[in-house]
């Protein structure tokens, strides 16, 4: 007798609210996590073409911690518009102290598939340069 897994369905999946506090962690482990909760691989009914992630909240993104001794200065950030010599880039400090949010996002777009699945998954991330956030109902809500 053969044993099959069962592939979960949309209206199948449960979401969880995570809060997550930023201060002293270190950015790339922090993302890793993230990514997996958006991604849902923490559940055991994980299927890689359905979104079963969860919705990530994360607060004081500014006061994250950097391994690496010039990342801060050294690590850049480029975009081009696509017209020759358009080219502008950011480094990774300024980018942290005008726009946390971006470099939140940038960083997690690259662990999650690149698709409209992935995109759905990235619009289930939000980030909050201070320790307000205006979800807290969704967050203190009672199972």
């Amino acid at each position: 007798m053969k044993k099959f897994t069962k592939s979960i369905k949309l209206d199948e999946v449960e979401r969880e609210w995570h809060v997550i506090d930023a201060t002293d962690m270190v950015f790339g482990r922090l993302i890793t996590k993230v990514a997996t909760l958006l991604r849902g691989k923490h559940k055991p009914y994980f299927t890689p073409h359905v979104d079963c992630g969860d919705f990530v909240v994360i607060i004081n993104a500014s006061k994250v911690k950097f391994n690496g001794n010039n990342k801060l200065s050294d690590k850049k950030y480029h975009r081009h518009s696509g017209y020759f010599g358009s080219v502008k880039s950011e480094t990774l400090e300024k980018l942290l102290e005008k726009n946390p949010e971006k470099l939140y996002k940038l960083a997690t777009r690259g662990m999650l598939p690149k698709n409209k699945l992935g995109r759905k998954m990235l619009k289930k991330l939000k980030v909050y340069r201070g320790s307000e956030h205006p979800h807290t109902a969704q967050v203190n809500r009672k199972k």
